[in-house]
C-alpha cells in the first residue's frame, strides 16, 4: 500500500486549498471525498455565485467573528483577501468586488472556482478519490499514521481534517470530522445550525411576503442578551423571516432556542429611525398633504402590506387620518415603527443551515499551523473548527486561509 505525505479528508474550499498548497511543496497528496463529486457544498455557496471573500482589512474582518476572531491572525497573514484573489488569478479565475466589498469570480459561478481548483490539483498530481468515507484515524500514542475508509486503508504521517460542519447534510456535511477529532482526544463544543431562515409565532408575517425591507436592525429582547444585534435586508415568509439580516442573526438565535422555547426579538424596520425622528417625518409629510390617511402616511416608510399589519397591531384604522386616530393608537404606531416585536420559536434544523456554529475546540489547535495540540500530524481547517462568521465572504475566506496554512505542514 502506497504511503502519502498528506491525506486530506474533505473536498470543500479548505480541503482543496490544503491539497494544492501541500502539492506545490512537492508533497505526495491524497484527497478523499465521501460524495461522488468534489466541492458539492462549495458549488451551492452564495446561491451558486460564490462570494469568495470581502475587501475588509484583516483586523475588521476578524472582529466580525467575535471574541475568537483573532485565532485567524496567522492564517490571514498568510492568505488575506488580496492574496486569495491573486491565487485564483494565477489558476485562471478573475475575481472582482462589484460593490467594492463582496468579492466574486467575474463569472458569478461557483463552478468556475471548483473547475479551476480541480484542474490545479490534477496538474500538481494530487490523487483524488471520491465515494470514500473515512471511518477512523490510524495512530500510535503520539502521531497520526493514516486513515481507514469503509473499504480501504491509506497511510500518511499527516492528515488534514476538512470535513466541514453539519449544515446541508445532502451536500455531505454530516459532522464526520467531529467523531474523528474526538477519537484523538479533541473536545468538540455543542454545535448548532446557523445562517438559516427562522420561524415566528406571529402569523401576520405571512401577509407581508411580497417585499424586501432594507437596512433592518434586529436585537434580542431579553435582558441578558440585549447586546446581540444584526443589520441587513429582511424578507417576511409564510412562517417567519429570512434575508441577510436573519441569516446573520440566526447564528445567535439558534443556541438560544436550545435553552428557551421562544426568543423575543425587536426589529427596527425604518432604517434606524427612533420615535422622535418618526414623529418628525410624519409631521413633514402631513404638511405636504394634511388629508393623507394613516395607511398612506405609513407607506412613506414601509410597504403597504407591512403598514396594514402594523395598523392592526396598533389598533389604528388605516383609512382614518393620522390626526384623527386616538392618542393611544398613534403612540402604538410610533412605537411599532421604531421597534416591531416578533417571537422566534423555531427553525428547520441542519438541513437548511448554511453553516454550523460550534465545532472542534480552538484551544486544542495551534493557530500558527492549524496542527492539533493533541496528536502530531493531524491538522484542521475550515468549518469543522469552532469558528464561524456572518454572511459576506467571511466563512469562505476563513476556509481558504486555514486550508492554505494547514497545507504548509509546519511542525
Amino acid at each position: 500500500m502506497a504511503k502519502y505525505d498528506l491525506i486530506v479528508i474533505g473536498s470543500g474550499a479548505a480541503g482543496m486549498m490544503a491539497a494544492i498548497t501541500a502539492a506545490r511543496s512537492d508533497k505526495n497528496v491524497l484527497l478523499l471525498e465521501k460524495l461522488s463529486k468534489i466541492g458539492a457544498k462549495l458549488k451551492a455557496t452564495g446561491g451558486g455565485r460564490c462570494n469568495l471573500t470581502n475587501t475588509l482589512d484583516n483586523e475588521t474582518f476578524m472582529s466580525r467573528f467575535g471574541r475568537d476572531g483573532r485565532f485567524m491572525t496567522p492564517a490571514l497573514d498568510a492568505l488575506d483577501h488580496k492574496a486569495l484573489m491573486a491565487f485564483f488569478k494565477e489558476i485562471g479565475v478573475e475575481s472582482y468586488a462589484p460593490d467594492g466589498y463582496r468579492v466574486f469570480p467575474v463569472t458569478h459561478s461557483s463552478s468556475t472556482i471548483i473547475d479551476a481548483m480541480e484542474a490545479e490539483m490534477a496538474c500538481l498530481g494530487v490523487e483524488v478519490r471520491c465515494s470514500q468515507k473515512v471511518v477512523s484515524l490510524l495512530h500510535d500514542e503520539e502521531h497520526i499514521r493514516g486513515i481507514e475508509t469503509e473499504t480501504d486503508t491509506f497511510h500518511a504521517d499527516n492528515v488534514v481534517i476538512a470535513t466541514g460542519g453539519k449544515g446541508y447534510p445532502v451536500l455531505g456535511a454530516e459532522g464526520d470530522g467531529y467523531a474523528l477529532a474526538e477519537s484523538v482526544g479533541h473536545k468538540v463544543t455543542e454545535v448548532y445550525p446557523a445562517m438559516m431562515p427562522l420561524k415566528t409565532k406571529e402569523k401576520w408575517v405571512a401577509n407581508c411576503t411580497a417585499d424586501t425591507i432594507a437596512k433592518v436592525v434586529m436585537t434580542v429582547d431579553m435582558k441578558k442578551y440585549k447586546k446581540l444585534k444584526a443589520q441587513g435586508d429582511l424578507i417576511f415568509t409564510k412562517s417567519g423571516i429570512r434575508g441577510p439580516v436573519v441569516l446573520d442573526f440566526s447564528r445567535e438565535i439558534t443556541p438560544l432556542l436550545s435553552k428557551y422555547d421562544e426568543v423575543p426579538i425587536l426589529m427596527n424596520l425604518t432604517k434606524g429611525m427612533n420615535e422622535e425622528q418618526i414623529r418628525s417625518h410624519f409631521k413633514k409629510e402631513l404638511a405636504k398633504d394634511p388629508h393623507r390617511n394613516t395607511l398612506a402616511l405609513l407607506t412613506t416608510l414601509l410597504p403597504e402590506s407591512v403598514s396594514r399589519e402594523l395598523c392592526t397591531l396598533a389598533g389604528a384604522d388605516p383609512e382614518l387620518g393620522f390626526g384623527k386616530q386616538n392618542g393611544q393608537s398613534r403612540d402604538n404606531l410610533i412605537k411599532l415603527l421604531a421597534w416591531t416585536p416578533l417571537t422566534v420559536n423555531g427553525h428547520d434544523g441542519f438541513k437548511m443551515a448554511m453553516i454550523t456554529r460550534g465545532g472542534v475546540s480552538l484551544k486544542e489547535i495551534d493557530p500558527g499551523t492549524m496542527q492539533s495540540r493533541k496528536m502530531a500530524g493531524v491538522y484542521f481547517c475550515g468549518e469543522v473548527m469552532n469558528l464561524d462568521g456572518p454572511c459576506g465572504g467571511y466563512n469562505l475566506q476563513w476556509s481558504f486561509a486555514s486550508g492554505y496554512l494547514a497545507g504548509k505542514l509546519k511542525a
